[in-house]
């Protein structure tokens, strides 16, 4: 049997503060959603000003990085390239950019989707928020 890292709360704690400092630091009303390794949600928060609608595509975005194990810009840029295939894919709904996945020594912890912003401003969040675990 393999054992394998988890995100614990005091991790998601953690990427949380540093995501909303980041967002906060150039005042991008944003929500910020992490989700497990399953892409089962952990946190969600949506800062003040931040559009309803911010607070199901975060979630989306974070899911999609967590069960693909990748960023969500790759499918945003396989779909942009002519793959339009790829919006019937079962379970990917978050396919822009922003969904960004922990990931520690090849594994996948989890993931960050931020909503609110430009989608490559909302990657910018989810990385600083990231970083805070020292990933």
């Amino acid at each position: 049997m393999k054992s394998k890292p988890a995100l614990e709360l005091a991790d998601v704690k953690a990427i949380a503060a540093a995501a909303e400092a980041e967002a906060l630091k150039h005042q991008w009303a944003v929500s910020i959603a992490i989700v497990d390794d399953g892409g089962h949600l952990l946190w969600l928060q949506r800062l003040d000003g931040a559009a309803p609608i911010s607070a199901q595509i975060a979630p989306a975005k974070a899911r999609t990085a967590a069960v693909g194990r990748r960023e969500s810009r790759l499918y945003e840029e396989m779909v942009n390239g002519g793959r339009v295939s790829f919006l019937s894919a079962p379970g990917l709904e978050g396919l822009l950019e922003g969904g960004v996945p922990v990931l520690k020594d090849g594994q996948c912890l989890g993931a960050v989707g931020v909503s609110g912003v430009k989608s490559t401003e909302d990657a910018q969040i989810a990385r600083a928020g990231i970083a805070a675990i020292g990933l």
